[in-house]
């Protein structure tokens, strides 16, 4: 999936929400929390974590190219 970034900046969370892999805020913060989410191939612990053009983002089994 490509996500094309409007800003410098998007958080993780909102990110999760905008795309639709999270039905809620809450959702979302959840899976962060689990350990749900991968950050150029890490494990991303940071709800608020600011994801800019060029990283992936994966979670239930969707990859995110940000752009």
């Amino acid at each position: 999936m490509e996500f094309t970034l409007t800003e410098e900046y998007i958080e993780l969370i909102r990110l999760l929400k905008i795309t639709r892999i999270a039905e809620s805020g809450g959702q979302a913060k959840l899976m962060v929390d689990n350990g749900d989410v991968w950050r150029n191939g890490v494990q991303e612990y940071r709800k608020r974590a600011k994801i800019r053009k060029g990283e992936t983002i994966t979670a239930n089994g969707t990859t995110i190219n940000v752009q």
